[in-house]
């Protein structure tokens, strides 16, 4: 039985992910800041499931929890770097320091001290899979995106690095570059404005969690052989990150 360790899980490609690998008849580990909406899913889901609560941005959290996975658990084969956020958009001259950091700190530190925690076991048995998930602002820039599209364009070198340092380890390394998803990612930017957030995704059909969920258990369900590697997706409205077309 596969065991799999996810970040995030609390809502969206963390949390449909969390579903169908369950469904598939994973071992889970949710990771993510809500206990209250982790125990909720735990008792949602058909399978063996331990619950960690920390922030991926507390370095000392991180390592703590990670450090305190039963045994049972300690084998994991898919580590899922799903966690990260947005805050604000705005431009370079206006930009907020205290968003700054929370997507700096959580978007490209939370998945290397998470990642960091998590390899040494994967090294020891020559054998894991690690999926991050990077954004379409890993691959171009966008107006008033500028330090959110320099966290993952970081998430994008950070999964090319991880390839090339563990190619000798048997650890695949994967990358995922969403466009427009509908979950709570517009909310969190637009700080509990729902109305603003709402609109982002009028007009078209917007990416689902769901439709992620199940790239990431195609990927990861290939042939030992066989890694891919780099995969952005888009939704069909959306051409690019400043063209989209809506009804």
């Amino acid at each position: 039985m596969k065991i799999a360790l996810i970040t995030g899980a609390t809502s969206g490609i963390g949390m449909a992910t969390a579903k169908l690998f369950a469904a598939k008849g994973y071992k889970l580990i949710l990771c993510g800041r809500r206990t209250e909406r982790l125990n909720e899913l735990k008792n949602e889901l058909n399978t063996e499931v331990h619950t960690l609560t920390f922030d991926v941005r507390n370095r000392e959290d991180v390592f703590k929890a990670l450090e305190s996975i039963p045994t049972e658990f300690k084998d994991i084969d898919i580590l899922l770097n799903n966690a990260g956020n947005a805050h604000g958009l705005s431009s370079i001259q206006n930009g907020n320091l205290d968003d700054w950091d929370a997507m700096m700190d959580g978007n490209v530190k939370g998945l290397l001290y998470v990642t960091k925690a998590i390899l040494p076991n994967m090294i020891a048995r020559n054998s894991g899979f690690i999926v991050n998930i990077g954004s379409v602002a890993a691959k171009e820039v966008y107006p008033n995106g500028n330090v959110y599209c320099a966290s993952k364009h970081a998430v994008d070198a950070l999964s090319k690095s991880m390839r090339v340092d563990l190619a000798g380890h048997n650890i695949r390394v994967a990358a995922i570059h969403p466009g427009a998803v509908e979950t709570e990612f517009s909310e969190v930017r637009f700080k509990g404005d729902t109305e603003k957030a709402a609109g982002v995704y009028q007009g078209f059909d917007a990416l689902q969690a769901q439709d992620i969920a199940e790239i990431i258990e195609f990927i990861t369900s290939r042939p030992g052989h066989v890694n891919i590697e780099d995969l952005v997706v888009y939704p069909t409205a959306q051409a690019n990150t400043t063209t989209l077309t809506r009804k």
